[in-house]
C-alpha cells in the first residue's frame, strides 16, 4: 500500500522555499496486541473513575488543573489551554546547520520522512545535496499539535530524514548515575581492543535482525488456535550483581580464544584465524537478511500476521 501523508510543510531554506509531505519512518501496527477480555468473552471498556466518592465520571463532565501543591490543583478551561498552545504552522524555519554527528542521538524522539511536493522537486535535491556534501544536518523549528518542537533534517542517500527531537531537560544525565571511573591497564584495553576488532562490521543491517519474541509469540498463537497446549519455558535464573568474582584478565584472554566471543560481542573470529576447513565453509555460514516470521508446514504465519 502506498505511503501516506500526514501533512504537507514548506521548509524555509535561506530565501527559498521547498514544499513537502511528510510521513511516518516507524510502523506500530506489526506489533502483537492481546485485548483485554471479560470472563464471558467480551471485549472490556475502560472507565474514569473519581478518587473521592467512586463514581463513573464521564469525560465530557471533566477538566483539565495542575497540581500545584498536595491535593490542591489549578483547573483550566477548555479555552484557556488553547490559549496556551503555539499556533500551528505549516511553515518549518531552518535556524542552523551543525554537524551531522553533532547531535547526541538520545535526544532523538519520533522519526519522520519528508519528500518533496509539487514544484519541490529541484530545492528539495538541492538541500538533500548540499547537506550531504557539507558534513552538516539542518536544525529546524516545528509547530505542531500545540507545541514547538526541534528537528534535525539530516541527509540519507534516498531523501531526507525529518528526526524530532528532545529537549534537555527531557533527557536525563548520565553524571546523575554517579559512575566511579575506575583505572583500566594498558593490557586489559589492549585485549578489549582485539575483542572489538574481531567482532567489528563496517555497517548496521536491520534486517539481518528479526524479532525473536514476536516471532515466538506468532508461533503459540497458531498453536492455540490449532488447539494445542503452550509449552511454558523455564526462566533462567539470573546471576545476582556482584555475587561472582571474575578475573577480568582470564575473562578478556578466553574471549579472543573464542570461549565467550560469541556470547560477550555476538561475533564470529575472523577468517585469518579459522581452520581451512572452517574457511572453506564460511560462505555458507554468512549472515542472510532476515525474513519476517519463518514459514512451517503446518501453520499460516501470513494469516497471523494480518491479526491485529
Amino acid at each position: 500500500m502506498p505511503a501516506r501523508s500526514i501533512a504537507s510543510l514548506s521548509l524555509s531554506f535561506g530565501l527559498v522555499s521547498i514544499p513537502v509531505k511528510l510521513y511516518t519512518a516507524t510502523e506500530s501496527s506489526s506489533d502483537v496486541r492481546f485485548h483485554l477480555l471479560a470472563p464471558d468473552g467480551s471485549r472490556v471498556k475502560q472507565q474514569y473513575v473519581s478518587e473521592k466518592s467512586g463514581a463513573v465520571v464521564e469525560r465530557s463532565s471533566m477538566k483539565k488543573g495542575y497540581e500545584f501543591e498536595k491535593d490542591q490543583f489549578v483547573v483550566f478551561t477548555s479555552d484557556e489551554l488553547k490559549a496556551l498552545e503555539d499556533a500551528a504552522s505549516h511553515v518549518v524555519e531552518i535556524m542552523a546547520f551543525i554537524p551531522e554527528k553533532a547531535v547526541n542521538p538520545v535526544f532523538y524522539d519520533k522519526a519522520y520522512y519528508i519528500a518533496p511536493d509539487k514544484r519541490g522537486g529541484k530545492p528539495y535535491s538541492l538541500l538533500q545535496q548540499a547537506l550531504a556534501k557539507s558534513g552538516r544536518c539542518a536544525l529546524a523549528k516545528w509547530a505542531s499539535k500545540g507545541k514547538t518542537r526541534i528537528v534535525q533534517i539530516r541527509p540519507e542517500e534516498d531523501g531526507l530524514v525529518f528526526q524530532q527531537l528532545l529537549y534537555a531537560d527531557e533527557v536525563r544525565s548520565l553524571k546523575d548515575l554517579n559512575i566511579d571511573v575506575v583505572d583500566i591497564s594498558e593490557t586489559e584495553l589492549k585485549l578489549a581492543l582485539q575483542i572489538i576488532e574481531q567482532g567489528a562490521q563496517d555497517s548496521y543491517d536491520p534486517a539481518a535482525y528479526e524479532d525473536e519474541e514476536k516471532k515466538r509469540i506468532l508461533a503459540a498463537i497458531d498453536e492455540k488456535i490449532e488447539g494445542k497446549q503452550v509449552v511454558v519455558q523455564e526462566a533462567v535464573e539470573a546471576t545476582a550483581g556482584g555475587g561472582k568474582v571474575i578475573d577480568l584478565m582470564e575473562a578478556l584472554r578466553a574471549s579472543l580464544k573464542g570461549g565467550g566471543q560469541d556470547k560477550a560481542a555476538g561475533a564470529t573470529r575472523r577468517k585469518s584465524e579459522e581452520p581451512e576447513a572452517e574457511k572453506e565453509a564460511a560462505p555458507a555460514r554468512a549472515r542472510k537478511p532476515a525474513t519476517r516470521a519463518a514459514k512451517t508446514a503446518t501453520k499460516e504465519p501470513a494469516k497471523v500476521r494480518a491479526r491485529k
